[in-house]
């Protein structure tokens, strides 16, 4: 179904007036999985396959990643997502609230869904209030709170980002120690993203009905179950292998569409930066730099990562070179921010508030690049003085 320009189960679809090939369409949604592919190739001229490539990979990460994936494109294929946040727009009484709540939902779903999921899954909504109440002089605001809240709001959970996951599975780390971690920056975000909905009038706003279907009761039970299942395997409650012979056998017959849409190449990305980073480890000059530059300060060295090669990369390739996984875990969650490739989230973001706005690009980065480089400054400031301590 679409609205107002979006569509809400292919939000990430090119305008329906354009017809790009599929190749240059493949070559546009998945630039970070090609850029990451020919990075791993290059360095295998380096360091030609040996039998030491087997241990670069990490299984357990990349099946958590896919059973998470799975089941969360099938509770998106019964709009289970977006009927939830719907409702509780409702009950909303004025467009100040109707922000806070889109906002609040991209935050919260970042931890459920990830970042990019929540923000595919929820810009949508936020366009919509915007646009049924006649607001749009706020979309630009709201798209960068839904940003920046889909950015930092996964970093409470392991599950919650990519690089969280992985990091999670690498170090080992205990979950409570890995939530006490994240505690402080993750509260900070939230008191700073609510002040900034604050711009929003408390103008009176109604949010029409919409001929959105049901849920199917029997089907959202199996799938809250396979979720549930999923995170249990993400906090080491479940062996990693139950899961991945589980829940593709599950939605194999109740929606084999879920298993289609996986982002497949998000996987593939992930196993072309673990050859990149495994092979850069045993290159002699680039250990020796990048460890010298760790073991100065972990935390400013993989903000400033993250702004150049974004926020999966830099945790994938800075942990080779370090055991501080406290500082690097922060680090690698507030340098979401920043840059618009700082997080690829962010261009989600932005190309879908270019394609409803083409002529507001500039206001729009610039507006970015402000409150972006605002929050990490702040995050920056107050998490280096406590990991000083």
């Amino acid at each position: 179904m679409k609205f107002f320009g979006f569509s809400r189960r292919r939000i990430g679809d090119e305008s329906a007036h354009a017809h790009p090939s599929p190749i240059i369409s493949f070559a546009k949604k998945n630039a970070v999985f090609l850029i990451a592919l020919a990075a791993a190739i290059i360095t295998m001229f380096i360091i030609p396959p040996d039998k030491e490539y087997t241990g670069y990979f990490d299984v357990k990460t990349l099946t958590c990643l896919f059973t998470v994936l799975a089941v969360v494109c099938a509770l998106k294929n019964i709009n289970f997502f977006y009927i939830l946040a719907r409702e509780i727009v409702r009950r909303c009484g004025n467009l100040r609230l109707c922000v806070i709540a889109v906002v609040y939902i991209t935050f919260i779903g970042s931890m459920l869904i990830a970042n990019d999921m929540a923000l595919l899954t929820f810009l949508p909504l936020g366009y919509f209030v915007l646009d049924v109440t006649h607001n749009r002089q706020y979309t630009a605001l709201t798209f960068i709170l839904q940003n920046i809240s889909a950015n930092l709001g996964g970093m409470l959970t392991p599950f919650g980002n990519p690089q969280n996951l992985y990091l999670y599975s690498r170090f080992n780390i205990p979950t409570g120690e890995f939530m006490a971690i994240m505690a402080l920056p993750f509260a900070i975000s939230i008191f700073i993203i609510t002040l900034c909905c604050f711009f929003v009038k408390p103008e009176k706003v109604q949010i029409p009905k919409d001929d959105t279907p049901p849920l199917p009761r029997g089907r959202t039970v199996i799938l809250s179950l396979l979720f549930v299942l999923a995170i249990a395997i993400v906090f080491r409650g479940i062996p990693y292998f139950v899961g991945l012979i589980v829940i593709p056998a599950v939605l194999l017959v109740i929606d084999r569409k879920a298993l289609r849409d996986v982002d497949y190449p998000l996987l593939l990305t992930f196993a072309a930066f673990f050859v990149f980073s495994g092979n850069m480890a045993r290159i002699g000059a680039v250990r020796d730099f990048v460890s010298g530059l760790l073991e100065k300060n972990t935390l400013i060295t993989s903000i400033l990562s993250c702004q150049f090669i974004s926020n999966v990369p830099s945790a994938i390739l800075l942990s080779q070179f370090t055991d501080n996984y406290r500082e690097l875990l922060i680090g690698v969650n507030i340098g979401g921010v920043g840059t618009l490739i700082a997080s690829l989230a962010s261009l989600i973001t932005f190309r879908e508030f270019t394609k409803n706005y083409p002529t507001r690009t500039k206001s729009y980065i610039l507006l970015f690049l402000c409150m972006n480089f605002a929050f990490l400054l702040i995050l920056t400031v107050i998490m280096s003085l406590v990991v000083a301590r």
